[in-house]
């Protein structure tokens, strides 16, 4: 069995920067492969940025060159460096271990203008 724990989410000023984590527990292959996703109210879950198996990244594009997505390769942390949020950001931010299929619970990130 593997969990996911999210952290880092909060609420920021328009332009602010924050970080999450997600922290996985268990099945280390579980860390191979991982994404990050967001759901804001009303709206479906959305695909926001993923690190597959080979190191490569990739990003949705309203996000990018303001996200960065990386992972801690010896604990399998996954991490989302949020820059220049706006408030269209505001959202609960998940994060996803694609091979395994297990989500986290989510951690809400809220922006203000």
């Amino acid at each position: 069995q593997v969990q996911l724990v999210e952290s880092g989410g909060g609420s920021v000023q328009a332009g602010g920067s924050l970080r999450l984590s997600c922290a996985v527990f268990g099945y280390t292959s579980c860390t191979y492969g991982m994404s990050w996703h967001r759901q804001a109210p009303g709206k479906e879950r959305e695909f926001v940025s993923g690190i597959p198996r080979d190191g490569s990244t990739s990003y949705t594009d309203s996000v990018k060159g303001r996200f960065t997505i990386s992972q801690d390769n010896t604990k399998g942390t996954l991490y989302l460096q949020m820059n220049s949020l706006k408030p269209e950001d505001t959202a609960m931010y998940y994060c996803k271990s694609d091979t395994c299929g297990s989500w986290g619970q989510g951690t809400q990130v809220t922006v203000s203008s």
